[in-house]
């Protein structure tokens, strides 16, 4: 892995569409919310990437995780207590905040490619979560993935 450059200031309308990323909502969802073109909305999703050193094929929770970690936006505060995780289970929570591929994931959270789903279904119905963008937002607001203490990675690839 490889520490990246700091991240550059968000501008109002970037936080605007940055804090519906943490929301959960996928592009087409932000550009219905606040009216926007979705071209509009995926050129400014591509300028908070680079904004917040994420490659432009990272998944949605890496996202998240970058824009939270930064300080950029606020994790809301969770409507549910901590789930009592594992060793594992949190180091699955860490990799799935650092990594998009799940090869990598996998490998991250010192697990075997091929139990990465059951282990990924099980951890999100632990925590109560729909979702990996949801599952990070959740850790953030737990203060499971501290701000500022990981180690990104540069890889890029299909979201989970």
């Amino acid at each position: 892995m490889t520490s990246l450059a700091p991240t550059q200031p968000l501008t109002p309308s970037e936080r605007r569409i940055a804090q519906h990323v943490i929301k959960g909502l996928e592009p087409r969802e932000i550009a219905a919310a606040i009216q926007l073109k979705l071209g509009t909305v995926h050129t400014t999703l591509r300028t908070v990437r680079w904004k917040v050193a994420c490659p432009e094929r990272c998944s949605l929770a890496v996202v998240a995780h970058r824009l939270l970690e930064s300080g950029q936006v606020t994790a809301p505060a969770p409507q549910r207590p901590a789930p009592d995780l594992s060793p594992g289970q949190s180091g699955l929570i860490r990799a799935v905040a650092e990594h998009t591929r799940p090869r990598d994931i996998a490998l991250a959270a010192g697990l075997v490619p091929a139990d990465l789903r059951a282990a990924l279904d099980q951890l999100l119905d632990a925590a109560g979560a729909q979702d990996t963008t949801e599952l990070v937002v959740l850790a953030h607001g737990w203060q499971l993935l501290p701000a500022g203490q990981s180690a990104r990675a540069t890889r890029s690839g299909a979201p989970l």
